[in-house]
């Protein structure tokens, strides 16, 4: 829950997670309708989706444990070579450093280098507390902006803080701008809103949304409703949001009530319904 998403936002809904799933063997019993239930909100639904799969995988292949293998651990859907490591370290005590955001930073800063290779860099006994210290201390003292470096308890061993030539690390991120257009078929008496499985946004495939088209200046017999941005990891996207009133829908449409919903409704699809609800 974690993986790109904050320890405040997290907890409520961890907390409500493991109430209805205490552990891994109801989790594998259960449906992927309730586990997405209680993930709605979270977003990044594949992590659910492959924590699910990975249940499932484990019980019936691994007799319910996780593997103590790099190789068989990223064969498990969802978990490369991140998760592999930061599993093993944990769990299974071995020596291994999860290279996240804060962890590079922390290697790369102590030694003034690019560190690309961890393996071999320390040497300890407690290897999970040492890979959780590691992600806790570039979070909390060497951080991106602002390093804390006059608490810092190993100041005076780092090349970064005692060289005049110091290494600047660059973020990568390639962000991605997408233009859709959004039809919302409205059924006025009830309420309810056409959705469908079967879109054309690939990041939330097989996921209920209205009908999506990339943006055209075509838009007949539909009336114009609003545009608004919308973020989704690396994508920033523009969407022009259509409407019609209508009691006869494409056969691969299903009608929705905006208002109670038992089924999952991703969190990009509730902004259409706040959107939409203004028309009632």
């Amino acid at each position: 829950m974690l993986q790109q998403t904050q320890v405040k936002t997290v907890i409520p809904y961890f907390n409500n997670f493991v109430k209805k799933i205490p552990n891994l063997k109801t989790l594998s019993r259960s449906s992927q309708k309730k586990v997405l239930k209680l993930w709605e909100g979270l977003g990044y639904y594949n992590r659910a989706k492959n924590l699910h799969k990975t249940t499932k995988i484990l019980f019936k292949k691994y007799n319910g444990k996780i593997p103590n293998n790099f190789l068989e651990l990223k064969e498990l859907p969802g978990i490369g070579d991140y998760t592999a490591n930061i599993l093993l370290a944990l769990i299974y005590n071995q020596p291994r450093v999860a290279i996240d955001g804060n962890v590079k930073r922390v290697l790369s800063r102590l030694f003034n280098s690019n560190i690309k290779n961890q393996e071999n860099l320390f040497n300890t006994k407690r290897n999970g507390d040492f890979a959780e210290a590691l992600m806790e201390f570039g979070s909390l003292i060497c951080r991106p902006q602002d390093p804390r470096c006059y608490e810092c308890e190993i100041k005076k061993m780092c090349k970064y803080y005692v060289s005049e030539s110091k290494i600047r690390l660059k973020r990568e991120i390639k962000i991605q701008l997408k233009s859709y257009d959004i039809f919302c078929y409205l059924k006025k008496n009830k309420k309810q809103i056409a959705l469908t499985k079967n879109n054309n946004l690939g990041f939330l495939k097989e996921f209920n949304l209205p009908k999506i088209k990339k943006a055209s200046k075509k838009s007949k017999n539909w009336k114009f409703l609003c545009n608004y941005k919308n973020s989704i990891s690396n994508k920033k996207l523009d969407i022009n949001l259509y409407y019609k009133f209508s009691n006869k829908i494409p056969k691969n449409l299903h009608w929705y009530s905006i208002h109670n919903n038992k089924e999952f409704i991703p969190t990009f699809t509730k902004k259409i319904f706040k959107e939409v609800k203004n028309l009632y």
